[in-house]
């Protein structure tokens, strides 16, 4: 029994130390990112939970204002679509829009042919470009905010007169309407209008920011006599949250698909990712360098591959590839030794006229010699083997 020595391998695959010094300035990118989203959810869904919602105790929340007006008999009822907020309209009723923003054009246009016709109030929340102009015709919001937060009244409503200075200031607005009273002024534009409708007795009023209605502004200043004052009005309190699911009122034209939903720094941050992934890839790219031979980490000699071959061979019982492999080294080696293209090498019909050129054995025997069958046995192998090394010599000599 012979005992083979173990040459020792070495594996060319990265390691787990390696793997992670290369994918941890990554991993830790990606940690980061995700915690700050993380962290940024949390706060927002703390700090702006329930804005305006007349049921929520939140700071920015609207229940003490809710509560307020109860104890005064007003009675408040929360609506989320449009269908019910237009059928609550009337002329003992305010309607108090949260959001006019989030209307399309569509629905201001129906809540304005309802509350036109009601005799009612209606009050709009921190009304922009995108729906005061429909909600309130004849009315423009201005581009720049109020440079202060607190304004005093500088007008004659009675209101805002027994208010005194509230926490207004937000967007400003500019009217063509000679009847309106306006109120706040901050740089000589209203962050509070008051506009009588033409006829029917009732009228619209446009409040430039929502702060006198939030739980912890409804003590300063007097923020809780103008929010009472404007919403206590009527015996009834219609308070409308507009939704983003109301689709009842929506026309084809109006209707907006997922990405219409996104806000457009979300977009603009993405592209910027996508950007700043391909220059990374390419500095990447560029760091590692054009491609170079590989060293082997163990030099072996032709020998040892060689019988480490036979070995494989010898252990797969592959005597027929093992003859393919010799004749045909064979066949390339005396093919230029008599003169023929080495392209022909393995072509009978080529080399063996010239080998029998300059040798005296038969044709028939070369045949059987170099394109012959596989051998039987090992025994047979050996025997090929030692006759083809004889072929060699014979030739060179020739």
């Amino acid at each position: 029994m012979t005992a083979e020595a173990t040459l020792p391998t070495t594996s060319t695959a990265p390691t787990v130390r390696q793997v992670w010094t290369r994918a941890r300035g990554i991993a830790l990118a990606a940690v980061l990112i995700l915690v700050a989203a993380v962290a940024m959810a949390a706060v927002r869904s703390t700090a702006r939970h329930g804005e305006l919602d007349p049921r929520s105790a939140d700071p920015y929340g609207s229940r003490a204002v809710a509560q307020l007006l109860a104890d005064r008999g007003v009675s408040t009822h929360v609506v989320t679509t449009l269908g019910a907020a237009r059928n609550a309209t009337g002329p003992d009723t305010t309607l108090l829009v949260a959001a006019p923003d989030l209307l399309t054009s569509r629905q201001q246009a129906q809540l304005r042919r309802a509350t036109a016709a009601s005799a009612g109030r209606t009050v709009l929340v921190a009304a922009g470009s995108p729906s005061v102009e429909g909600l309130a015709p004849g009315v423009t919001a201005d581009p720049a905010t109020s440079g202060a937060t607190t304004l005093a009244p500088d007008c004659t409503l009675p209101e805002a007169r027994r208010a005194g200075s509230a926490d207004t200031g937000g967007i400003r607005y500019t009217t063509s309407r000679p009847d309106t009273d306006r109120c706040y002024t901050s740089a000589r534009l209203a962050t509070l209008l008051r506009i009588p409708e033409t006829s029917g007795g009732g009228d619209t009023v446009v409040l430039g920011a929502p702060d006198i209605l939030y739980n912890d502004q409804l003590d300063k200043q007097g923020n809780a006599s103008l929010a009472l004052q404007l919403l206590g009005s009527r015996p009834h309190l219609v308070w409308y949250l507009p939704s983003l699911s109301d689709t009842a009122a929506t026309g084809a034209g109006d209707r907006k698909n997922f990405l219409d939903l996104l806000p457009s720094g979300w977009l603009w941050g993405t592209l910027q990712l996508f950007v700043a992934a391909g220059l990374a890839a390419f500095w990447r790219a560029r760091r590692f360098g054009p491609l170079v031979p590989e060293k082997l980490p163990v030099a072996i000699r032709a020998s040892e591959t060689a019988e480490g071959r036979a070995r494989l061979y010898r252990k797969a019982d592959a005597r027929d590839r093992a003859a393919t492999a010799l004749r045909s080294t064979a066949r390339t080696r005396l093919a230029p030794l008599v003169g023929v293209p080495v392209t022909q090498a393995h072509t009978p019909e080529a080399l063996l006229p010239a080998l029998s050129a300059h040798l005296t054995g038969e044709q028939q025997a070369l045949h059987s010699l170099l394109f012959g069958p596989p051998p039987g046995d090992d025994a047979a192998l050996i025997t090929l083997t030692d006759r083809l090394d004889a072929l060699e010599r014979e030739v060179r000599r020739s």
